[in-house]
């Protein structure tokens, strides 16, 4: 994977600071020893044709601004993902709780609900991931892993019989998260769920769940009974939502530069920072400022 983040992307927020910089630079022109500032343009002109007035041209004018945006971009902190990139222990766990009530087990969102199941296991990035089950209760399917395979054989075998009870209770697999998540740091849940049995106690789980530091995602997929939560209701309370058809805004806030403001302790080891090799191209623009003239 080679996606380009940005570590400390704030910084980017000087560039419109650089940008007027440059645009008042061209406007004032080449300065010419202070002379711009008591001729008229015609006679500057005609001054700097017969050599009489030797100051700085446009472009050396532009090379302390054209280093200032490379310093900028490099503060900012490009980067990309580490291939040797270490698996912290007790960290960075990720689980994903599937809805498995009978409006969802037994209907067409149950294979929207194993898929988008199986796109999170792809981008946890190894990550260990752990699967919760649950209907009216919920269970533990499986304790957060380094191994993906294994959740993938298990997810792919869910049917309509797989759970013993009947009705929709998230609120249990939020409390059941959070004490699968006690003593683990940057913790992620994932729900996938039709928004059936949202009620009180989940919105106030969810609280709980994010005031212990971990996030709360969403997909939410197609349900076959009535009264089912809409997905704006689901999404009030979660980091991110999306839909089970199209999980692009949920992956990407798992395994992409969302992730990294949860620790930027750990950032150095995940990714490699090219700030430095950016931010050491400015010397280029500000080599003109030194060349020798005649």
């Amino acid at each position: 994977m080679s996606t380009l983040v940005l570590l400390r992307p704030w910084w980017l927020l000087v560039l419109p600071v650089v940008a007027a910089l440059a645009l008042w630079r061209w406007q004032r022109g080449p300065s010419a020893g202070g002379w711009e500032t008591v001729m008229p343009p015609a006679m500057l002109a005609a001054m700097r044709a017969l050599g009489h007035l030797k100051g700085e041209t446009r472009r050396g004018g532009f090379a302390p601004v054209a280093a200032a945006a490379m310093i900028t971009v490099g503060l900012a902190g490009p980067a990309v993902p580490r291939s040797d990139a270490p698996l912290l222990a007790e960290s960075g766990a990720l689980l994903v709780a599937i809805d498995m009530s009978p409006s969802v087990a037994s209907g067409p969102g149950l294979a929207d609900a194993q898929a988008a199941a199986a796109d999170v296991l792809s981008a946890a990035g190894g990550r260990p991931v752990g699967l919760i089950l649950f209907s009216g209760e919920a269970y533990e399917a499986a304790a957060p892993t380094a191994d993906p395979a294994t959740l993938e054989s298990l997810i792919a075998v869910l049917g309509p019989e797989t759970m013993p009870g009947k009705g929709s209770r998230p609120a249990a697999a939020l409390a059941l998260a959070r004490q699968m998540f006690a003593g683990n740091r940057d913790a992620d849940l994932v729900l996938i769920s039709d928004g059936g049995g949202l009620d009180d106690a989940f919105v106030a789980e969810a609280e709980r769940l994010v005031a212990g530091g971990a996030r709360l995602f969403v997909l939410t997929v197609d349900s076959t009974a009535e009264g089912a939560a809409g997905p704006d209701r689901l999404a009030a309370h979660a980091t991110a939502a999306a839909t089970a058809l199209d999980p692009a805004a949920v992956l990407d806030r798992l395994s992409g530069p969302g992730a990294l403001g949860r620790d930027p302790s750990v950032a150095a080891l995940r990714f490699r920072d090219l700030g430095p090799l950016v931010a050491g191209f400015a010397l280029v623009p500000l080599a003109v400022l030194f060349r020798r003239r005649a």
